[in-house]
């Protein structure tokens, strides 16, 4: 290869790392909201997968049942987590046009 195409890949792979970190930095002004058990409970996740609020229905609060909050909130941190996970899965796509790039996760 001759040296003008070596250099002109890592001009590519230099801007594309730059655009990864732009982008990843957006991710945390991004959120996204996941509602278990009718609205029992929230949780806003931002797209760097950071928990950024739960909001707990008071019916739900039963002191002689701790155990089906515990869980509705383990389900809804879980889903808050995984439209996290697509919410940056699509914004990388834009980067890469679609394309799974082998040793690029996000």
């Amino acid at each position: 290869m001759a040296r003008g195409g070596m250099g002109n890949i890592m001009k590519q792979a230099q801007k594309m790392q730059k655009r990864m970190l732009e982008i990843q930095e957006e991710l945390a002004n991004k959120t996204v909201e996941a509602t278990v058990g009718g609205g029992m409970v929230t949780v806003v996740v931002n797209g760097q997968q950071e928990l950024i609020s739960i909001a707990i229905s008071p019916e739900v609060v039963d002191p002689d049942d701790i155990e089906m909050l515990e869980d509705l909130i383990v389900a809804a941190v879980n889903e808050g987590h995984r439209k996290a996970q697509e919410l940056m899965t699509e914004e990388m796509s834009k980067l890469t046009g679609g394309l799974k790039i082998p040793g690029l996760t996000f």
